[in-house]
């Protein structure tokens, strides 16, 4: 229990979805264990949300209510601003800075906010003295924040990548186990409430490539560079992809990589293959993964429910508990003025790639291709032809380690050999 005479910590929750009413019923659940765990009691004193008439499942008769995020964020009743509204502008941003501006701490689960503002909150906030807390903005309930800020803080970064898109990944593992075409999956995902409101937000990469964004920082102490990563979602993937892939031992995630490499920082958010027999390859539903290599601590793997009330919420409650605490660090692991300006890497590590060519039946047709890529660069180290379709056949492609520009031209000049009909697909493949 905490002391008799100790300062509670008082909360102020902008946002009443999902994960908003997860951390309400938290601080009612375990008002207890909470204040055991921090030596302080922890407790709500205001909420802000838009129909303060909807039905949220849970008892907010105690608290204050503000229709305005800003008018919550300037109270002098909380010490915690707890943003859960999302965004990367507008309400958001206007009461996060109001926060900070009041002397406030914050608690948000909001990648894009950070992703699109986070050196100007993080400068804003050390110059006031506050902190930013963002553990639930990444891979909901795993705690890879705390991982690269705290746990890992001796080691020298060399990569990090992951599933942070648990409706991408729910998606390709459907249509691998039940043999669905990606429509049909994408619409199940919507009945589903899986998407959101923007679905490519989700299959284009962008929630994802906001996340991988924020661990680049963190990871390389470079200021936030969400315009530097390369995105590229999964509509162009097939059930035939996925098929073949997997016949060459490989399954197709949405893998976003960041890494710091002597052409400069490398962040990709794009479908790649990946070993079958890996943690990633082995990954199903809706789970995320987030893989960290270190240069002491070597390969970590961190696994867990990206999304949902519970796992999203017990992240924010974890921050909140921190700042109970007293734990105080810089928003991305240093001080925001020591944080380079990136320079993004001019062309990709090589890698092998995945080719997936439709191919007409014509006489020397392998031959063309095979001398397409030899003349980009691009060695074939396997192929596989699989059976005609009418006047076409199915051809894969798995070349030696390449580079995707070398990959871009050979495509660029498959058109003029004739023998390829409809749009190739060229897939990494990520060597873990």
């Amino acid at each position: 229990m905490s002391a008799p005479d100790a300062q509670p910590l008082r909360l102020g929750i902008a946002g009443l979805g999902t994960v908003g009413i997860g951390a309400v019923k938290i601080v009612q659940r375990h008002a207890d264990v909470l204040a055991a765990r921090t030596g302080r009691p922890v407790m709500i004193t205001a909420v802000s949300a838009r129909d303060r008439t909807k039905n949220r499942d849970a008892d907010l008769s105690g608290y204050a209510w503000e229709t305005d995020p800003v008018a919550l964020a300037t109270r002098e009743d909380i010490d915690v601003f707890v943003e859960l509204m999302g965004g990367h502008d507008g309400p958001a941003k206007d009461a996060t800075i109001a926060a900070l501006k009041a002397g406030k701490d914050v608690v948000t689960a909001n990648k894009a906010l950070l992703a699109h503002h986070g050196q100007e909150l993080a400068e804003l906030a050390e110059s006031m003295g506050r902190v930013i807390r963002f553990e639930a903005a990444v891979a909901g309930g795993i705690p890879v924040i705390k991982s690269l800020t705290e746990g890992l803080a001796g080691n020298a970064i060399r990569r990090v990548m992951g599933v942070m898109n648990g409706t991408c990944n729910y998606i390709l593992t459907r249509m691998e186990t039940a043999g669905l075409p990606y429509d049909t999956v994408f619409e199940e995902a919507r009945q589903l409430g899986y998407l959101e409101a923007d679905p490519n937000l989700d299959v284009g990469g962008i929630d994802a490539g906001h996340k991988l964004a924020i661990l680049a920082s963190i990871a390389f102490g470079t200021k936030v560079s969400f315009d530097d990563v390369v995105l590229e979602g999964i509509g162009c993937i097939s059930i035939d992809d996925i098929r073949r892939a997997a016949d060459m031992g490989f399954k197709i995630k949405l893998l976003g990589v960041a890494q710091m490499t002597g052409r400069g920082l490398e962040q990709r958010m794009t479908p790649c293959l990946v070993p079958a027999s890996s943690p990633l390859g082995q990954l199903q539903g809706g789970t995320n993964m987030v893989v960290i290599e270190g240069d002491s601590v070597g390969q970590i793997v961190l696994r867990g429910a990206g999304a949902g009330e519970g796992p999203t919420a017990s992240a924010v409650m974890g921050d909140v508990l921190d700042i109970a605490r007293g734990t105080r660090l810089p928003t991305f692991g240093q001080p925001a003025a020591t944080l380079a300006d990136p320079v993004p890497a001019a062309v990709s590590a090589p890698a092998p790639y995945y080719l997936r060519l439709q191919l007409l039946d014509k006489p020397g047709a392998l031959a063309k291709i095979a001398t397409a890529l030899g003349d980009a660069g691009v060695s074939i180290s396997r192929m596989r032809q699989y059976g005609h379709a009418d006047t076409t056949a199915p051809v894969l492609i798995v070349t030696h380690k390449t580079t995707r520009d070398a990959i871009d031209v050979a495509i660029a000049a498959l058109p003029a050999t004739g023998v390829v009909d409809g749009s190739p697909v060229a897939l990494r493949i990520e060597e873990l």
